[in-house]
């Protein structure tokens, strides 16, 4: 006796291709979704620092960090709870600078004044703020030498950005090159940035860091 062999037909490998289609689509619109919020996340991170620092001001007619009265203000039980900055105006130190720069002392007073949450000891590990990715997230002064080539009083940076979130991240807060304007991106080396140009141009794959005038 002969035995008829089983197979799909057409209509059965189309309801097949049909149903991969759609979880594919599926799984690809739920990466945009969360791409997506990602970008939200990172430029919530460029919009609340200027409104920390702004309100830290108002409250104590001094930038945090370079506070020089910061016992004074933060240490309400007369304790040295705080280092206080030199008071000259600005906040001195790079974006990325540790130990005793106001740079790096700008988190503690912003935490003792409970304008933000987290650890007020810069001796912790979880003192410095990361952003969605985990790169770390810092302020500096602007003028010179002027981060990525920002002009301005205060820059924010924000550092291991993927690169193919960058281009949507300069959209939403800039003018969408992040080779031009108040944004700009960078690669390599914190210390030593390779600028987005058109000879260094942005790579999808790689790893970005981002700065901001406030």
């Amino acid at each position: 006796m002969q035995h008829r062999q089983a197979g799909f037909t057409l209509v059965e490998i189309a309801v097949v291709l049909l149903i991969i289609g759609l979880l594919l689509s599926g799984v690809l619109k739920g990466q945009a979704l969360l791409d997506s919020a990602r970008v939200k996340n990172l430029a919530q991170d460029f919009a609340s620092i200027p409104a920390l620092i702004h309100a830290y001001q108002d409250k104590y007619r001094a930038l945090p960090g370079d506070d020089g009265a910061a016992q004074r203000h933060l240490c309400l039980d007369g304790s040295a709870c705080a280092t206080p900055g030199n008071g000259n105006g600005v906040i001195d130190g790079s974006w990325h600078a540790e130990g005793e720069t106001e740079s790096f002392r700008l988190w503690q007073h912003l935490r003792l004044a409970e304008l933000v949450g987290g650890s007020t000891n810069p001796a912790e590990p979880g003192y410095l703020p990361r952003n969605a990715f985990g790169g770390r997230i810092g302020v500096q002064r602007g003028g010179e030498p002027a981060v990525l080539g920002i002009s301005g009083s205060l820059v924010v940076c924000s550092t291991g950005i993927p690169g193919k979130l960058v281009h949507q991240l300069d959209i939403s807060v800039d003018d969408g090159d992040p080779a031009t304007g108040a944004m700009r991106a960078a690669s390599g080396e914190i210390s030593a940035p390779s600028i987005v140009s058109a000879t260094n141009p942005l790579d999808e794959a790689g790893s970005y860091t981002v700065c901001a005038r406030l």
